[in-house]
């Protein structure tokens, strides 16, 4: 018998604008997953990703971003409707998360020395 899988960590963002929903409401508190292999492997049979490969970054951020603000569900064409000052930011998030499995980077202090970890900004502006 295999053993459950244990759910995948979860990183919390607030994009840089956000999202109008439907309602008028700006949402930009969300939380994304890590990537399975699966996750990455099931949008490559995905007729849009075969004629623009470009798409598939799309389909893997609607894969894994699990809330955004108050909206009911997270899909290809919320993903479409992102300000791309914000689908470079969560670009760049799930880089770093799928990469080192953290959200934040590991810095030392010129001064004392010390190691801390920060946010870094977002892809472009400060």
């Amino acid at each position: 018998m295999m053993a459950a899988a244990a759910p995948s960590p979860m990183f919390d963002f607030t994009l840089p604008e956000g999202v109008i929903g439907p309602d008028g409401t700006r949402h930009r508190e969300g939380q994304m997953r890590m990537a399975t292999a699966f996750d990455e492997l099931a949008p490559l049979k995905d007729p849009r990703v075969q004629r623009n490969p470009g798409y598939l970054v799309v389909i893997l951020l609607s894969r894994v971003i699990t809330r955004l603000g108050g909206l009911d569900r997270i899909d290809v064409k919320t993903i479409e409707g992102l300000y791309a000052c914000d689908f470079a930011y969560l670009q760049d998030l799930y880089q770093r998360i799928n990469r080192t499995g953290r959200s934040r980077m590991r810095v030392a202090c010129p001064h004392c020395e010390g190691d801390f970890d920060v946010e870094p900004p977002p892809p472009g502006g400060a």
